[in-house]
């Protein structure tokens, strides 16, 4: 099989690119390397340099047939949108429209979409939330995730285009930039822990807030998973561990993991953050019963990651 992947120098895209390819197919991938590396671009895909908002990387395309698109590049920080409502809108809307109009003009039915657990927003009294559940999103990066999925919708009724809108939870595991201090919760932390220019490690918001945790490896088998499942066709699936762990538990974990000492500083919160929700997976397991890895073993393992990858860790 042949597979258009966006994203795929970035940390959720790369792991899916790998898996993709061992398992023998043709990937290849689109990446403005805003976030990405091209050290993460494994061997044996394809790689085009470019922004999927823009209909001249579109072009670069060529035509090329796809069994399948598989977005997974985006702007995915609540804050960032604040900053540039404009960017975050190209990065996650503008950009699903130009490839559903691809889509169309290779005649691909199968489209597979990284949206996130953020379209829910928050509601008085509610934790966890299905699938069912009312959105009602706090942040543009959230609204145009949104908007997304409801454009996928439409292009399945009016061109026959199978998508799944796949909500993504908070990802984290090996391979994460730890550079990147406004995007993914526990590499920000950690990445504060290690690294000596730090003082202290900044906590935005009470450690009380919490969120629903999942290792990279098991976003990415669900991701693939569903490209070829028929059960996965034309729906939306929350795809996180359905574990409600909060910042306080992550931090304790952190400093015992890494036998460190190094003092709290807790700040003002972001504009848009959620204090918390976790996953009803309750639809998901119903069709992939595979248990996600415990938190406690997924941060052992990225911690070990870091300390033999301080280079590849972009710390």
């Amino acid at each position: 099989m042949k597979y258009l992947l966006t994203g795929g120098a970035g940390f959720i895209g790369s792991v899916i690119a790998k898996k993709l390819l061992n398992q023998g197919d043709e990937v290849v991938i689109i990446d403005n390397l805003s976030t990405g590396y091209l050290s993460n671009i494994p061997i044996g895909a394809s790689f085009i340099k470019g922004d999927i908002s823009s209909i001249n990387t579109i072009k670069e395309l060529d035509n090329q047939y796809f069994d399948a698109i598989l977005h997974i590049a985006g702007q995915s920080s609540g804050e960032i949108s604040f900053e540039d409502p404009i960017y975050d809108l190209n990065c996650n809307t503008t950009s699903t429209l130009r490839l559903l109009d691809y889509a169309v003009q290779i005649n691909c039915k199968r489209f597979i979409y990284a949206s996130t657990m953020s379209v829910y927003g928050e509601q008085d009294n509610k934790e966890q939330f299905s699938e069912n559940d009312q959105t009602n999103p706090k942040s543009f990066y959230a609204v145009g995730k949104l908007a997304s999925e409801t454009y996928m919708k439409i292009y399945q009724q009016n061109y026959g285009i199978d998508f799944t809108s796949l909500r993504y939870f908070n990802v984290y595991g090996a391979g994460q930039n730890l550079k990147n201090l406004k995007q993914g919760m526990v590499s920000i932390y950690l990445k504060q822990f290690i690294d000596d220019k730090f003082d202290v490690v900044e906590i935005k918001g009470s450690i009380e807030r919490f969120r629903d945790l999942s290792y990279v490896d098991d976003i990415a088998d669900v991701t693939i998973k569903s490209i070829n499942s028929k059960e996965f066709y034309n729906d939306i699936f929350n795809v996180g561990s359905g574990i409600k762990i909060t910042i306080n538990t992550m931090l304790k974990l952190m400093k015992k993991y890494l036998n460190s000492s190094k003092e709290i500083k807790i700040t003002n919160g972001t504009l848009g953050d959620q204090f918390g929700i976790y996953a009803d997976t309750t639809k998901l397991k119903e069709i992939y019963p595979n248990e996600f890895l415990k938190f406690e073993d997924g941060l052992k393992l990225m911690i070990e990651w870091i300390n033999n990858n301080i280079e590849e860790s972009k710390l």
